[in-house]
């Protein structure tokens, strides 16, 4: 299948429901093309279901990946993982959390976990919630009876060397991990490691699954949703328990406010507890966390990438931080080289043109965000210059810019959202930081089961998120412009 520029041909219309986005065998998005797509796929519908022959990798679990499991183990429910150890760790979570057998397994390459119908659930979470998975790469090398390349680790070293640069530390300081959420996992385990026993907050409304391994995989996490409020509940929060350690992102994904690291950071120092900080939307063009964040969790899959099509992520330890010895022996003694080499190679060749195309993708989205601010038919439109600017602004490089990521609320969402979001001449799916535009009804595909949760840390189950890209950014605007004037 030849795969158009998405750029001038995105991926929007009903009929092209559960295209991969871009039409790649290793892309993380497919085409939800209508606001009833999306329900659809959320609620398991066949209609929705059937038409999917990929999705965001930790969700859906790839063709290439089911069929590598069935190699391994015919006919049980069965997930390979990358190495020995992230297989045990995912046996022992089904084992703990359900009554189910699990069994570790191997060959062609993978460790598998088998488990029976009472297990599959705990082990699909595993993966999801962890990120430790089994690349589309990794899947058809393996299936082939292909072995990783032999330059593999001169390439994850000049992956490393560019991201120090970004990050102003030694390639040393940088862990690659096979997803941002196993950079996530990666950190919360050395907390968990330092301190034992100990739960860990979330500052902030956080991407989901960040939460949600903080829960499952951690002593508990604890949620401070508001921002307004952070300061005050962490200084409460500390006088009651100790913490292993806080998790925040700058800024947070979708609402993109910022919790205040010049007030939050001495609080964290005078208690000794580590903040661990996911940069993902504002990428480190942008912002500067060295001052305050003692490990950065962060996906590569986003901006880095640009094409949506491989994935990969990064724990970085901060040599400014006073926790630095102690947090990276401990990210270290656990890490293990799990990024896939022919992922590496597609992040290290993309990651020499990131900058340039940051600095566009921050142009395109601060126009958008201005024209969607000021439109009579959007009620509310959230992005890091005007949510919590103060604290963002502190953050903020000298020649940094805000993202490429907005959320927008419509007037009478309940009435028009819906219409609104079918008529977007827009690619939309899942993720965000591609170099195509990429749209999705956020509260919806990421809290369908817990919409009353959501709108009660203040995500209207009507809000639509953007990612915005690199078209020319007056003509995107009048695909935007048209799909708000559209009737509903």
């Amino acid at each position: 299948m030849h795969d158009p520029d998405l750029l001038k041909q995105p991926v929007w219309r009903a009929e092209e429901l559960g295209h991969p986005i871009p039409a790649s065998p290793h892309a993380v998005s497919m085409a939800l093309p209508t606001w009833d797509d999306v329900v659809g796929y959320e609620e398991k519908k066949p209609r929705v279901l059937s038409k999917l022959t990929t999705g965001y990798p930790r969700f859906v679990i790839h063709p290439l990946v089911q069929q590598l499991a069935e190699r391994l183990v015919p006919g049980r429910p069965c997930l390979p993982f990358p190495s020995r150890r992230a297989a045990t760790l995912a046996a022992e979570f089904v084992r703990r959390t359900t009554c189910a057998t699990a069994e570790l397994v191997s060959g062609q390459g993978v460790f598998g976990v088998a488990s029976d119908a009472a297990g599959a659930e705990a082990l699909k979470a595993f993966w999801q919630h962890t990120g430790l998975i089994v690349s589309t790469r990794q899947a058809e090398s393996c299936l082939a009876g292909r072995p990783a390349r032999r330059d593999g680790n001169d390439i994850r070293q000049s992956l490393r060397q560019q991201l120090a640069v970004f990050y102003r530390c030694h390639e040393d300081d940088i862990f690659l991990t096979p997803t941002g959420m196993a950079a996530q996992y990666a950190a919360l385990q050395a907390l968990q490691q330092l301190t034992p026993g100990a739960a860990t907050a979330q500052l902030g409304f956080p991407y989901v699954d960040t939460l949600k391994v903080q829960r499952k995989l951690g002593q508990d996490g604890v949620l401070l949703a508001h921002l307004e409020d952070t300061e005050a509940e962490l200084s409460r929060l500390l006088q009651r328990q100790r913490l292993a350690g806080c998790f925040c992102e700058i800024p947070g994904n979708p609402l993109l406010g910022s919790c205040d690291l010049r007030r939050i950071s001495p609080i964290l120092r005078q208690h000794n507890v580590p903040l661990v900080a996911d940069d993902v939307v504002a990428t480190p063009m942008n912002v500067d966390l060295s001052g305050y964040a003692d490990l950065i969790a962060t996906s590569l899959t986003k901006f880095i990438v640009g094409t949506g099509d491989a994935m990969g992520g990064a724990v970085v330890c901060n040599p400014r931080s006073p926790h630095y010895a102690r947090l990276k022996s401990a990210v270290s003694s656990a890490h293990e080289e799990l990024l896939w080499s022919e992922d590496a190679e597609v992040l290290e060749r993309q990651a020499r043109t990131f900058p340039e195309r940051m600095r566009q993708h921050n142009a395109n989205g601060l126009f958008i965000a201005e024209k969607l601010r000021t439109h009579p038919g959007v009620e509310r439109t959230w992005y890091p210059k005007w949510e919590f600017s103060e604290a963002y602004e502190a953050v903020r490089r000298p020649d940094g810019g805000w993202g490429a990521l907005i959320t927008f609320l419509p007037r009478e969402g309940a009435l028009r959202s819906a219409a609104i979001y079918d008529r977007l001449e827009v690619c939309k799916g899942p993720s965000l930081g591609t170099i195509f535009t990429l749209a999705c009804p956020f509260t919806l595909l990421a809290h369908y089961t817990e919409l009353e949760w959501a709108e009660s840390c203040g995500l209207s189950r009507y809000l639509i998120r953007i990612s915005v890209g690199l078209e020319d950014p007056e003509e995107l605007w009048g695909r935007i412009e048209r799909a708000l004037q559209s009737p509903g």
